[in-house]
């Protein structure tokens, strides 16, 4: 069912920054999802606007840069933990994380990449914009103690094109 993009914008965000929410792509030669604990929903450039953070370590970073669409979904009641556990701690490079996990992976209703069957809701997303984090415009030391490694992150500004449940 079609909804609008901030109708349950406050149970989403509640949900990535306490147990996470799966973030889904379609590279050129496979699917891969990974969770994420930081997101933004807003209204940017007069569009709806998700914005994920993902590090340039990451597989899903990889693939990323092979498309121009991304889903978010988020399991409002099932939780997930497990799930949510492993695709955190697991890179698609070595896991099938759908099979590993039985997530049902379904095609977008309005792009190619896929959201997962077993949340409750979906935001499907083209990107529109990427922005580098960049370490000499981060002013404060506990933002900075997160890239001890200097494994920053990439921010993904996701037009919202469809939400639905």
């Amino acid at each position: 069912m079609e909804i609008n993009y901030l109708d349950f914008s406050n149970k989403a965000m509640e949900q990535i920054s306490g147990s996470g929410a799966f973030l889904s792509v379609k590279g050129k030669k496979r699917i891969n999802t990974m969770t994420i604990g930081w997101g933004f929903i807003g209204y940017m450039w007069r569009k709806p606007i998700f914005i994920v953070a993902v590090r340039y370590s990451r597989f899903t970073y990889e693939q990323l840069k092979e498309t121009d669409e991304f889903t978010v979904s988020i399991p409002l009641s099932s939780g997930m933990k497990k799930e949510l556990a492993f695709c955190g701690s697991k890179s698609g490079k070595n896991y099938d994380k759908f099979s590993e996990c039985r997530l049902t992976p379904v095609t977008g209703e309005k792009i190619s990449a896929p959201y997962i069957k077993e949340c409750d809701l979906h935001y499907e997303c083209k990107i529109v914009y990427r922005q580098t984090l960049e370490a000499e415009l981060i002013k404060d030391d506990a933002i900075k103690e997160n890239y001890s490694n200097n494994d920053y992150h990439v921010m993904i500004y996701g037009e919202i094109v469809s939400c639905h449940s």
